[in-house]
Formats: structure tokens, sequence, C-alpha cells
């Protein structure tokens, strides 16, 4: 009698079927879309600070500065130092060498803090940018919360140089601007005091420095879980290193994974490109996830932006 084995015919009917049915289909990983500025703010949210007022266009830290920048659409910053007897005035330089026309060598090397508010509203800090503007004055910050009084639309930096922090919420608050002004420093332990004075208010925390320097920064941060922060800028150069890929001084990957990390957090990411006037610049910029940018030239800042917004495409990469 002819014996069957069972076990083996068995085993070429599972063989024959597992040929015969298709495969269960494989779902390919869904692609993730590339966050892009033009995607998630509308132009007309996107910020611009006017660096020192106005930028280049106009002598810095002056009344007319601050009104330049509001009629340009960005938001002027200003620079905070407090005078001898007590005026907090806006003024960037430690002493009076650079911006003050026709200063006595004795003079030149003194500041803010050496002299009266009366002797400091006579100097002319306007004539160094150009006999157009012979003049100008220093004024008291005071006299530019004015200026916002009941105008919610014009926000203002507030540079942090030498002042008291109850004395300047004391004037953000009799002029009703707690929500107006954006307290700016480099130092996240006083911007989180300020915080605790006026928690209405927006708060920037800038940093320069090397790649390296800016990460050891950033551990900092976390650890603090960024308290405080509403906004944070990073300063960006250009890259003389002709041997180098990078067109920055700062990576590519940094800058885009930096941009990552604060939208995770809902900090707005800002840039300041030291000296670049060239739109490509700041096309590539916004391609890396920048935000906001802070510059000295509002006009072509503005510009290069309006054209990064009408392009179709992401395609503006330096080569």
């Amino acid at each position: 009698m002819k014996r069957f084995n069972i076990s083996s015919s068995l085993a070429g009917i599972i063989a024959a079927v597992c040929v015969t049915l298709p495969s269960p289909a494989v779902e390919a990983p869904e692609a993730k879309t590339q966050w892009t500025v033009r995607g998630h703010v509308p132009p007309d949210k996107f910020v611009i600070q006017s660096h020192r007022g106005a930028g280049e266009l106009v002598p810095e830290n002056t009344q007319e500065a601050f009104e330049l920048g509001w009629k340009l659409g960005t938001v002027p910053e200003s620079d905070l130092r407090t005078t001898k007897d007590g005026v907090i005035v806006t003024f960037h330089d430690g002493n009076f060498k650079r911006t003050v026309k026709n200063v006595k060598p004795a003079m030149a090397k003194k500041g803010v803090v050496d002299i009266t508010y009366a002797e400091l509203s006579k100097f002319d800090v306007g004539g160094w940018k150009g006999e157009e503007f012979n003049g100008r004055h220093v004024p008291k910050v005071s006299d530019i919360f004015k200026l916002m009084t009941g105008k919610p639309e014009r926000l203002l930096h507030l540079d942090i140089k030498n002042i008291d922090l109850q004395q300047l919420a004391k004037e953000v608050r009799e002029h009703k601007v707690e929500k107006q002004v954006i307290f700016t420093t480099p130092k996240h332990d006083l911007m989180r005091e300020w915080k605790k004075i006026v928690p209405e208010s927006q708060t920037l925390l800038w940093m320069g420095g090397t790649e390296e320097e800016l990460k050891k920064r950033f551990e900092e941060l976390r650890a603090a879980d960024f308290s405080g922060i509403t906004e944070l800028q990073i300063h960006v150069r250009l890259n003389t290193n002709s041997a180098s890929a990078e067109p920055f001084n700062l990576s590519r990957d940094f800058i885009r994974a930096t941009g990552e990390e604060l939208r995770g957090r809902k900090i707005l990411f800002q840039c300041l490109p030291w000296g670049v006037t060239d739109a490509k610049v700041y096309w590539q910029l916004l391609d890396l996830g920048v935000e906001s940018f802070a510059t000295d030239f509002p006009k072509i800042t503005l510009q290069a932006v309006r054209d990064y917004y009408e392009q179709k495409s992401d395609s503006s990469q330096i080569k």
C-alpha cells in the first residue's frame, strides 16, 4: 500500500497559498510638512524691530527715530539709561564721544550717569548724523510713553542699560503702556525680575556669540524652562570664511533647530543680521524659520520681507 506524507503535503499547500495571496499593503510614513513663515505668519503680523529707533535712517534714540519707526510699521527699539538726578532717558552709548556734536574732550569721556537731565538736554545728538539733523535732543522715556498712550498699535522695545526696575515700572503704569512695552535684555535673571513687577509686559532676550556659546546659553535657558521669555533674538553675521559652505557664522542646522524649538515653546524667533542689506540673505533666514527681524535698515528689510511673501516657493537659498 502506498503511504502519503501528510506533513509534506500540507507544507506544499500552505506554500502555494502564500504565493497566491497578495501581501498586505504597507502604508508609507506620512511625510512631514515643512514649516514655513508664509504658511503660518500673515504678512501684516510679521514683526520688524527698528534697531535704536529707526536704524540708520535718522539719529538714533531720538523722538524723531521712534516716530519714524512707528510710521514705517515697525517696532522701534530704545536704549535706557538714568541721569545723575534720576531721569530715565533714551541713549545707547556709555559715553558722549560718538553721538554728541561738538562735545568737549573732557565731557566726551563722561556718560549719562555723570550729568543731570538739565545738562543732558542741551546736547545736540543729531548733528553727528548730518547737518539736516542739527538740534535733536535726548528725550525722557516718559515723553516717549506719552506718544504711545491710547495708541495700542505703538509698541516699543526697552533695551536696558542702566535703570531702576521699580522706577521704570512706575512710569510704564502711569502712562498705561504695560502691554505695549517689550522689556529687552541679554540677562535672563533681570527679565524674570521684571516679569514679576509687570507681568503684562512682553519680553525679548537677545544673545550674540559663537554657535558653541549660544548652545551653552540654550542649555541654561532649558534648565529654567525659558521662564518669562516671549521673544528671543540671536545675532547672525555673514561668514567671512571662504572655505566654509555655511553662509553665516551660525550653521543653518542650528538656526533651523532654534526656530523649531522656540515655536514649540510659543516664543517668537527673531534674528538680527548685522550689516545686512541684501534681500536674499533675509530670504534664506526666512527659509530657515526666522519669524522676525531686528535691523539697522528697516526700509530694506521691510521690502525684502514683502518680496519674500510674494514668491511662489522657497527658492532663495544662497549658493
